[in-house]
């Protein structure tokens, strides 16, 4: 297919499907008593690694083959997508670990949390030197293409909407890679647990207000027009936020019940 759309809706849909089967062959498994097959699921969690990078990478894509965005425009645009996922992701995965450690009696072990944290502090590492490399490409030799840049990080004229967004959004990624990049700091949980607050809220912000909005800002035309969200706006994204949320919560809850036995298959004659 030449749409890049149907490449989008193909990844995605994939990644569904892998996302459902590995886990439910597992916990049926564990249902019914038995062990699950590290043949059969492995190769899979394998598989499901490179495909949710094609996921950033066709989504990436969908950005940077707009001809009339220049901003998006950047041959880098794909691995900050991977970087910040990377990132972020671990970095909320790291989150659920805590709550469900506090408040379940499913067993974390600390080694998890190290390794994560680890893989979670070197995306955002790569991360903030893809986007300092933007940033040096951007305003070394500018261009007219340099506008959207511009508009983003200073400013034109009393236009500056976007300007505390991504500016709060690299002192907190910034602060979150001080933080995780020592180890000692690393290893106090609290101090892990702000890191990786400031790393899913920074990235947010970075990757939302820091990238999709400025790419329509200014207009083809050389015209700005600010944009701030409002109350419908934040109100949707909450939702949204609360939904997934509760899903994650109920299929947690069902998981760590399989997991610890509570919930098993019995026969009945």
């Amino acid at each position: 297919p030449q749409s890049l759309l149907v490449w989008d809706v193909f990844v995605l849909t994939g990644y569904l499907f892998l996302s459902l089967s590995i886990p439910y062959y597992i916990l049926f498994v564990r249902y019914k008593g038995g062990q699950p097959r590290h043949n059969i699921y492995f190769p899979g969690v394998l598989i499901s690694i490179f495909w949710a990078i094609s996921i950033h990478t066709v989504t990436a894509f969908l950005l940077s083959s707009n001809v009339a965005r220049p901003f998006w425009h950047t041959a880098i645009l794909g691995p900050r997508f991977l970087a910040s996922a990377f990132s972020a992701g671990p970095a909320f995965f790291l989150l659920t670990l805590k709550f469900i450690r506090s408040y379940t009696d499913f067993p974390v072990p600390p080694k998890v949390f190290q390794r994560i944290a680890v893989i979670a502090t070197v995306a955002l590492q790569i991360n903030l030197f893809l986007l300092f490399v933007e940033i040096f490409t951007q305003f070394y030799h500018q261009t007219d293409h340099t506008a959207s840049a511009l508009y983003l990080f200073f400013g034109i004229g009393e236009k500056t909407a976007l300007v505390p967004w991504i500016w709060s959004a690299i002192v907190m990624n910034v602060t979150a890679v001080l933080i995780l990049s020592i180890e000692s700091l690393r290893n106090n949980n609290r101090l892990l647990t702000i890191a990786c607050l400031l790393m899913v809220v920074g990235v947010w912000i970075e990757k939302g207000m820091g990238l999709i909005i400025p790419g329509f800002i200014p207009t083809p035309l050389g015209e700005v027009f600010e944009y701030t969200p409002t109350l419908i706006e934040v109100a949707v994204s909450a939702g949204i936020w609360a939904i997934g949320l509760m899903i994650y919560t109920l299929l947690a809850k069902a998981t760590i019940a399989i997991e610890l036995g509570k919930v098993k298959y019995r026969a009945f004659s």
